[in-house]
C-alpha cells in the first residue's frame, strides 16, 4: 500500500541568531489528518519555526516544501487588522475562490463579533477571535496555530476546541493550555536546544516522555565523565612503552573532553518561592449581599461568600462577566453599591495584574525588581543580590540592565511574578497568571499556589491549572445576569455539577416536572398570555412529545460523538467524517432548542394551573 505524500515537509531547517543556532537541522513532516503539538521552552524557537513553515521567515539553510494544491493557513500570536474597513473584509480576505463566502461571517457571529464592526475598536481577545474566523473560514488542508487560546475566555476556548475537533484539517499547534493540547493532538514535536524530537503520541504523554529523555541524557553524561576519569588515570599512571597506543588514547581523551564540553544540558527550571508574611486572621474575607453595577450593567448581584485562611478560590467566566470587578470588591479595591465586605485581620495582599500595568517599557529589570534601590532586595527576610534573584527566574546576569521592552511575552510574565513573589504576602490575587508561561514554569507556579501557606484568589481560563490548584470555583449563573454561584472542587468538578443540575432540569419520559434546585438554572421568565386559561392543542401535544424526542436525539448525539472519537475515522472516510460533524452540530442545536421550548411550555402549564387555584 502506497504511503501518501506529506502535506508539508521541513528538511534540515537551520536558523542562527547572534552566532547561536536557534534551529539546527530541524526536520519533520505533516501528513493528512496529523495533529501535532509543537512544544518547547519559551525562546526555543517554536514561533519562528511555525513562521518558517508558513513562509513568513526565510531559514538560513534547509527547505520547506508543500504538496501541490495544499492550502495552508497560519494564525499569528499578534494578528494585524490594519487596512480593513470592517471585520467581514478582514475575515473574508483569507478565503479562496472556491470557499464558502458566508462561512467567514458565520464564524465571526459564532465568536460573538459583528461582521460590520470596525477593527479599530477591538480588544486583544476580540482581535484574536477575528483572526480565528479568518484562519478557519477556508477550511484549509493544514492549520498552523500559534497560541490560539491566548486572550480567549473559557466559552470561546471550548467553542474553538469543538470546531477544531470536527475539522478535517491537519494541524500544528503551539499552546500553553494543557487541556487544549491533550484534547486535540495525536502527535508531539518537541523543539529542544535547537533540534526536534518526535513522539507518535499526543501531548497527554509528553511530560513522561520528556522526563525519560532527560534521565537518559544524565545517565549518558555520567558515564562519559567516568570514562574521562579512567582515561586520565591511565594517562597519568599507565604503561608508556607503546608510543602509538599512548598517542591514540591521548587523542581519544581529548575527544571525550570536547564531547563533555559541547554537551548542552537541558535548560534549568525557575525557582519560585513566595515571601513569607505574618499569618492572617482565620477569617480572610466576608461578603454579604454585595451588588455592583457599572455602566448600567449589573455585574454582581446579592453575592455572599466567606473565605478562610488557606482557601484557594478560582474565578471563571466569559470576558466582561465581571470577574475583575468581583475580585476588586472582595479585596476592598472597589466599593459595592449595596451590601458590605469585611476584610480579616493582618492581611498583606499581593496582586498580579493580567495587563501588567506595573511594567514600564523603559525600566530595566534591575530597577523594576529593586524599586530603584540599588542592586539587592530582601526576600524572606534575607538580602539577596538582584542577579542571583534573577537567576531563580531564568534571567541571565547580563540582562540586569536590559529594558523591559526587549523582553518576550514569557519573560515579562516571569518578571512580574518575580517582583510579586519578593513581596511578603498572605493573600495572593492572581489575575490570569498563566499567560505566556511555558509548561515548566507553569508546573512551578502550580506547586507554589498549591503549597502557599496563605490564601489565593485565582482568575484563570486555564482549566488544567484550575483543576490542579483550587478547592472551589466561582462562576456566573448563565440564566441570571449578575448572579454568581460557588462550586466545590476545581473546574472539572464545576462542569460536572452544572451537568447534573441540567440533567435534573430536563425530564425523562416518566417525569412531568423539572427538578427544582437552589443552584440550578433559573426557569425561563415567560408568562402565559393574559386571559389564557389553557394550553392550545399544539402546545399540549408538544409538551407531551418533546421529552421522547429529546431522548431519541440524545441517543443520536451520543452515537455520533462515539463515531467521531475514532482517531482513524477521518483518514478512513473524510467525506463521512464531514457529514457526521454536520449531523452532530445540527442535532445539538435541535436538542438545545427542544429543551428551551419544553421548559417554557412547562412553566406556562404550571402558571395556568396556579392561576386556577383559589387563594388560600
Amino acid at each position: 500500500m502506497a504511503i501518501a505524500a506529506p502535506l508539508m515537509r521541513l528538511e534540515d531547517v537551520t536558523l542562527t541568531f547572534g552566532g547561536t543556532p536557534l534551529l539546527d537541522a530541524v526536520s519533520f513532516s505533516v501528513h493528512q489528518a496529523d495533529r501535532f503539538a509543537l512544544v518547547g521552552r519559551n525562546g526555543s524557537g517554536k514561533s519562528t519555526l511555525l513562521k518558517i513553515a508558513a513562509g513568513l521567515v526565510e531559514p538560513g539553510a534547509g527547505t520547506v516544501t508543500a504538496e501541490r494544491g495544499t492550502t495552508v493557513r497560519y494564525l499569528p500570536q499578534a494578528p494585524d487588522l490594519e487596512g480593513y474597513g470592517d471585520l467581514h473584509a478582514y475575515a473574508a480576505a483569507g478565503l479562496g475562490p472556491l470557499d464558502d463566502p458566508h462561512r467567514a461571517d458565520r464564524l465571526l457571529t459564532e465568536l460573538g463579533l459583528d461582521p460590520a464592526r470596525s477593527p479599530n475598536s477591538l480588544s486583544g481577545g476580540e482581535a484574536r477571535r477575528a483572526a480565528l474566523a479568518r484562519t478557519l473560514a477556508p477550511q484549509p488542508d493544514l492549520l498552523l496555530l500559534d497560541e490560539p487560546t491566548n486572550h480567549l475566555d473559557l466559552p470561546a476556548i471550548e467553542w474553538l476546541e469543538g470546531e477544531l475537533a470536527r475539522s478535517g484539517s491537519a494541524m500544528v499547534i503551539i499552546s500553553h493550555d494543557r487541556r487544549f493540547l491533550e484534547t486535540l493532538t495525536r502527535k508531539t514535536v518537541w523543539l529542544d536546544r535547537g533540534t526536534v524530537r518526535e513522539n507518535a503520541k499526543g501531548f497527554a504523554g509528553f511530560e513522561e516522555w520528556r522526563d525519560r529523555i532527560f534521565e537518559e541524557e544524565e545517565r549518558d553524561l555520567h558515564k562519559l565523565k567516568r570514562k574521562i576519569v579512567r582515561e586520565e588515570h591511565w594517562l597519568t599512571y599507565g604503561v608508556t612503552a607503546r608510543r602509538k597506543r599512548n598517542q591514540r588514547r591521548l587523542s581519544e581523551l581529548t575527544s571525550l573532553r570536547q564531547r563533555f564540553r559541547d554537551h548542552e544540558r537541558a535548560p534549568g527550571a525557575a525557582t519560585m518561592e513566595a515571601s513569607d508574611a505574618r499569618a492572617s486572621g482565620k477569617l480572610v474575607i466576608e461578603a454579604e449581599n454585595v451588588s455592583k453595577t457599572l455602566g448600567g450593567k449589573p455585574l454582581v448581584r446579592d453575592f455572599s461568600l466567606r473565605i478562610h485562611r488557606g482557601d484557594r478560590i478560582g474565578l471563571v467566566g466569559p470576558n466582561g462577566a465581571g470577574k475583575t470587578t468581583l475580585v476588586n470588591l472582595l479585596t476592598g479595591a472597589a466599593e459595592p453599591d449595596a451590601g458590605h465586605v469585611r476584610l480579616g485581620a493582618n492581611l498583606d495582599i499581593a496582586v498580579l495584574d493580567q495587563r501588567r500595568a506595573a511594567l514600564d517599557p523603559d525600566e530595566t529589570l534591575e530597577h523594576f525588581l529593586t524599586d530603584g534601590c540599588g542592586q539587592s532586595l530582601v526576600v524572606n527576610g534575607r538580602q539577596k543580590h538582584v542577579a542571583s534573584y534573577m537567576k531563580d527566574f531564568l534571567f541571565k546576569p547580563e540582562q540586569a540592565r536590559t529594558p523591559v521592552r526587549d523582553l518576550s511575552g514569557g519573560e515579562k510574565a516571569r518578571l512580574v511574578l518575580a517582583r510579586l513573589l519578593a513581596r511578603p504576602a498572605n493573600l495572593l490575587v492572581l489575575d490570569e497568571p498563566t499567560n505566556d508561561l511555558d509548561m515548566e514554569t507553569l508546573d512551578l507556579l502550580q506547586e507554589l499556589v498549591a503549597g502557599f501557606d496563605g490564601t489565593v484568589l485565582l482568575v484563570s481560563h486555564d482549566r488544567d491549572f484550575l483543576d490542579r490548584t483550587v478547592g472551589a470555583v466561582i462562576a456566573p449563573d448563565p440564566s441570571r445576569p449578575g448572579h454568581w454561584l460557588t462550586y466545590a472542587g476545581g473546574y472539572s468538578d464545576m462542569v460536572a455539577q452544572r451537568r447534573e443540575f441540567a440533567r435534573r432540569a430536563v425530564p425523562s419520559p416518566s417525569r412531568t416536572k423539572p427538578a427544582k434546585t437552589a443552584e440550578g438554572p433559573a426557569r425561563p421568565d415567560k408568562k402565559p398570555a393574559p386571559g389564557q386559561r389553557k394550553l392550545s392543542f399544539k402546545q399540549k401535544h408538544a409538551l407531551e412529545t418533546l421529552p421522547g424526542e429529546m431522548e431519541r436525539l440524545s441517543e443520536e448525539i451520543a452515537g455520533l460523538e462515539t463515531q467521531m472519537a475514532d482517531p482513524d475515522f477521518f483518514s478512513r472516510d473524510p467525506s463521512g467524517f464531514s457529514e457526521a460533524a454536520k449531523r452532530l452540530e445540527t442535532a445539538r442545536s435541535r436538542h438545545a432548542a427542544m429543551e428551551e421550548e419544553w421548559l417554557e411550555l412547562e412553566l406556562m402549564r404550571e402558571e395556568i394551573e396556579e392561576s386556577r387555584d383559589p387563594p388560600a
